[in-house]
């Protein structure tokens, strides 16, 4: 289990290893992704039926505290020129509703937005790559699209700590 490899800080030492979660939020379905607690590597967990947005704000939150996650990224659609669509709208409402229910239960996670244009096609290259039949690809293209953004996002982390 990845949770094995963290090491506790010493006594008196600041924590600074934290897992990461990301979000690919869809009409339908979200898929989500976390980091190990070196911040290395993104794995997909699982990807959401979306219900409603109490239910799906929990069950979020359920996850960012059974894999005690300290950020939540999701990935902002875009269109091509950098403009943003009504799918631009909805993701960034779902962060608003998803920022205050993590207010009002005192959660301690920030989430962030990060550039997801071109995920959902490099998943869906990933998995016909991977020989993955159309009807397993249409039920974890999510999950996978969560991983692509969650690793872009801790490779640009690791480049702006360098």
């Amino acid at each position: 289990m990845l949770s094995s490899l963290f090491i506790p800080p010493l006594a008196g030492e600041m924590e600074i290893i934290m897992k990461i979660l990301s979000l690919d939020v869809g009409d339908k379905t979200i898929g989500i992704a976390a980091s190990d607690p070196l911040e290395m590597i993104a794995t997909g967990i699982m990807t959401l039926e979306r219900t409603n947005i109490k239910k799906d704000c929990d069950k979020i939150i359920d996850i960012v505290l059974r894999n005690e996650c300290k950020r939540i990224v999701i990935g902002l659609p875009k269109m091509l020129d950098g403009s943003e669509s009504l799918q631009t709208e909805k993701v960034k409402s779902f962060k608003e509703k998803l920022e205050n229910k993590i207010k009002a239960q005192k959660v301690d996670a920030d989430i962030v937005f990060f550039d997801e244009r071109f995920t959902t096609k490099i998943a869906e290259q990933v998995l016909i790559s991977a020989d993955i039949s159309r009807k397993k690809r249409k039920e974890v293209i999510d999950k996978q699209a969560a991983v692509i953004i969650l690793q872009g996002y801790l490779e640009e982390k690791r480049g702006k700590d360098i």
